[in-house]
């Protein structure tokens, strides 16, 4: 993940055509509820302004490198399009017409979907990018974004990078797992990330 960018702005006709292509990324019942909203170089700032507030853009120290973004993503989801689905007569005996009765609310796993998959097309592509929370303001950038009945999922910044990227604190957490696994081993045990079920 990068989270200081250069200034370069990206070519939002480019970025549309890249993220149509994540889209094709598989949707629950292919209800294909996942939808990105692209914002150019110029409005970066006023998305921040939107989805932060003044403390957090004095404090933190990303704030400066994620300003000069050349575009973001929001990726957002519709709910009513998985409860539609599923009210259809061939998913009708799966119970999910309800959205309550989601045990996992699966409009969430593919927007996680799609946007890992818009990472890696950017990434093949040579630009660089990071997953951004919406954690702070929601319904403002809901708001300002005109998303009417779609959830925001989260952000993604996109840009060339400076070089100048602050370390993740997350890098120092979990260091007890060890390196990462090569292929044909498993990292097994009580915190293992993969484990045997039987």
């Amino acid at each position: 993940m990068t989270r200081s960018f250069d200034g370069t702005a990206v070519d939002l006709l480019w970025l549309d055509q890249l993220c149509a292509e994540a889209l094709w990324a598989p949707t629950a019942g292919n209800a294909a509820g996942v939808r990105f909203r692209t914002i150019d170089a110029t409005h970066v700032d006023n998305y921040l302004d939107v989805a932060t507030d003044e403390t957090w853009r004095t404090e933190s120290r990303r704030y400066e490198g994620l300003r000069r973004a050349g575009a973001v993503v929001l990726v957002t989801t519709r709910p009513e399009d998985y409860v539609e689905r599923y009210a259809e007569a061939d998913k009708m005996s799966s119970g999910l017409a309800d959205r309550d009765a989601w045990p996992l609310p699966y409009w969430y796993t593919d927007a996680a979907m799609a946007t890992m998959a818009l990472l890696l097309l950017l990434e093949e592509s040579d630009w660089q990018a990071t997953l951004w929370g919406n954690f702070r303001h929601h319904d403002e950038v809901r708001r300002w974004a005109n998303l009417d009945d779609e959830e925001l999922f989260a952000s993604v910044f996109v840009g060339k990078g400076d070089g100048n990227d602050p370390p993740s604190a997350s890098l120092y957490v979990g260091k007890a797992l060890g390196p990462p696994r090569h292929r044909g081993t498993l990292a097994l045990g009580r915190r293992a990330r993969v484990r045997r079920v039987f």
